[in-house]
């Protein structure tokens, strides 16, 4: 009689990593969250292995694999409103989706230098009637692609000064939607950070 064979124990992760990103924190002397503060926010919250990337607004920790993500920025908005007495709109995304984000880029990020290129993270997809008055010919050699919930922006001469940057903020664009923008220096090191080598 043949034995039958078995097929290996495969045992899933139960945790994972996530960043979060923080909108409009510590610019210009206002809405200030300081990082270590951050932290403490988070590790309240019970997630582990906290760290921060910078000041503006980065964060990585890990959560239960399954844990929602819009559902940890809800919580995290509550949290850090409540310990530091102003809303800062938050976004959570896992590596898998970070990775989706670089792996999709549509333009030559191995050529550009990382204030050239920005990513703006959304809440849900834009509509595209949002960007129906946008004339992209206006903004040239300035160039926009909606993504998967993210607008890439490529702005040869960086971001502070765009015009594109300026108009893709107006109301008729981010209304309703919460949105928040890094380079790509920061984009491709939070995929980094999340990696499941990483933790």
């Amino acid at each position: 009689m043949t034995k039958k064979a078995t097929t290996p124990h495969v045992t899933e992760p139960k945790t994972a990593a996530y960043a979060a990103l923080l909108r409009g924190i510590n610019v210009g002397g206002s809405r200030k969250v300081p990082m270590a503060e951050l932290r403490a926010v988070l590790e309240g919250l019970g997630h582990r292995e906290v760290r921060t990337y910078l000041q503006s607004g980065n964060a990585v920790f890990t959560s239960e694999a399954a844990a929602d993500p819009a559902a940890l920025a809800r919580e995290l908005e509550t949290a850090v409103e409540a310990h530091f007495g102003f809303r800062v709109p938050c976004l959570v995304a896992g590596h898998a989706y970070l990775r989706a984000v670089a792996d999709a880029c549509p333009f030559p990020a191995a050529e550009l230098e990382g204030k050239q290129l920005h990513a703006t993270f959304c809440s849900r997809q834009p509509e595209p009637e949002r960007f129906a008055a946008l004339d992209p010919a206006a903004f040239l050699p300035e160039e926009y692609r909606v993504g998967d919930r993210v607008l890439y922006l490529h702005t040869p001469d960086g971001l502070g000064r765009s015009k594109l940057a300026e108009a893709l903020a107006r109301p008729a664009v981010v209304k309703g939607i919460d949105m928040t923008t890094r380079n790509w220096n920061t984009v491709t090191k939070l995929v980094e950070l999340t990696a499941p080598t990483h933790q």
